[in-house]
């Protein structure tokens, strides 16, 4: 695969991620709803990695890190974003955490970020074009 197929996976994968996010917001599962989000904007900066250096990007969670490299000048409002989410998959793959953050997301936070996610989303795209 050369670097324009990768990146046309990375985003054909990061749209099924967003869909799956609304899914997950109906059926009620919000801590999943969450961690999707993060899934489906690590997929395009790592797009966006790959459109502008021609190689792979590193093997990293950290919405934060990825950011950084890209470049791609990111409001405050979608770092604080990035950040955010972030966190939700660093703590959200630990037991100990799980139920803690089971209980901080609930209809109306899970609800909240999935629509900015869904802005940062559509921002993420339009800078790979």
């Amino acid at each position: 695969m050369d670097i324009s197929e990768k990146v046309d996976y990375w985003l054909d994968i990061a749209d099924y991620d967003m869909e799956t996010a609304r899914s997950l917001q109906k059926n009620e599962r919000y801590l999943y709803t969450v961690f999707i989000c993060q899934q489906a904007v690590e997929k395009l900066l790592k797009a966006n990695y790959m459109k502008r250096f021609s190689k792979e990007a590193p093997f990293s969670h950290n919405l934060v890190y990825l950011n950084s490299l890209v470049e791609l000048g990111t409001s405050d409002s979608h770092l604080k974003l990035i950040a955010e989410l972030t966190t939700f998959y660093i703590e959200g793959r630990y037991p100990a955490y799980k139920k803690k953050l089971s209980a901080m997301i609930n209809k109306e936070k899970s609800s909240s970020i999935l629509k900015r996610t869904e802005e940062l989303f559509k921002w993420l795209k339009s800078k790979l074009r």
